[in-house]
């Protein structure tokens, strides 16, 4: 168990440090082409610190365990929401945008109920089990591509062009820091996936538990660091672009990969999840109208914290 743990950290480690390689790379790559700061906290840094997730559901997907990828993106995108814009709020009140109250919010609402819709077969074909199959993926697909669309119509809007500490680099520099992260997301994924597989058969819990807890937590350091880095110099575009962003790739984009490459079989205790994952957003895009507006204050990012804290308790009862 010991030498588990000591594997699954070590994965972590490649992992985080991969995904860090990759957005400073592409990070620098679009701000020398002039890209927006919210573009690129929307797209190239959420899909770089978005890249945890999808490489460990690759190898999940790839050896048949679907609780570990399934997991791994709700548990993922609820992290994503209450703690970490609950701790970079605290950090320094998050000023949002009017196109990401109306638009991308409300883009990252609809993905959530799309899973709960397309994880329901029981419900809604009466079947007598539910997954998320090749179609469903292909579906999942198709609206990453619509916010794909949307994300390149606003790359070059003049008006969100804002300063920021992003360092130019060389093309050159910027590419070869790509594929390094790359490489390092390979090898940091396939150990994570196999440790948390490891560690719910020697726990005796299950691997949604694993995938929901740890696993989902792991994944989502890079996105702790980029938000609350973002939060601590005031930018809240990339801040709350990173998190926003990065829950649309986990759904349309991971999960929409990981069906694609196999079948993911849905356990029914998986809907409180996705009940969780929706009250979560909707209190983000609620937040945005109380106290000031478009404006996530310290008092309401304390309140994501004990939404957490709750969840997790629920989580542990739950097993």
């Amino acid at each position: 168990m010991v030498f588990t743990l000591i594997y699954l950290i070590i994965g972590f480690c490649i992992l985080i440090a991969g995904a860090n390689f990759l957005v400073e790379g592409a990070s620098s790559l679009a701000k020398r082409l002039r890209v927006s700061d919210l573009a690129i906290g929307l797209s190239v840094v959420a899909l770089g610190t978005s890249t945890p997730e999808l490489f460990v559901n690759i190898f999940a997907s790839f050896q048949g365990n679907s609780e570990i990828a399934i997991g791994n993106i709700l548990g993922s995108n609820i992290f994503n929401i209450l703690v970490i814009l609950g701790l970079s709020s605290l950090i320094f009140p998050l000023a949002v945008t009017k196109g990401t109250v109306w638009k991308e919010i409300p883009f990252s609402f609809l993905a959530v109920l799309v899973l709960g819709a397309i994880v329901n077969d029981v419900f809604f074909d009466k079947m007598n089990s539910s997954f998320i199959g090749r179609i469903d993926g292909f579906v999942l697909i198709s609206f990453f591509l619509i916010f794909m669309y949307y994300i390149a119509s606003i790359a070059k809007d003049t008006e969100l062009l804002n300063p920021s500490d992003i360092k130019p680099r060389s093309i050159s520099k910027s590419l070869m820091m790509i594929s390094g992260g790359i490489v390092g997301l390979v090898f940091g994924g396939n150990f994570v996936q196999t440790s948390a597989v490891a560690i719910a058969s020697s726990l005796g819990v299950s691997q949604s538990l694993i995938g929901l807890t740890i696993v989902a937590t792991g994944t989502s350091l890079p996105e702790l660091a980029t938000s609350a880095i973002a939060a601590s110099k005031k930018n809240s575009d990339i801040a709350v672009g990173n998190i926003v962003g990065s829950n649309i790739f986990n759904i349309f984009f991971v999960l929409g990969i990981s069906a694609l490459i196999k079948p993911l079989p849905v356990i029914t205790q998986i809907n409180a999840d996705i009940a969780v994952l929706i009250l979560s957003s909707l209190f983000l895009f609620l937040f945005m109208f109380t106290g000031k507006r478009r404006i996530i204050d310290r008092w309401e990012g304390g309140v994501f914290i004990a939404l957490y804290a709750g969840y997790l308790i629920f989580l542990i009862k739950r097993g």
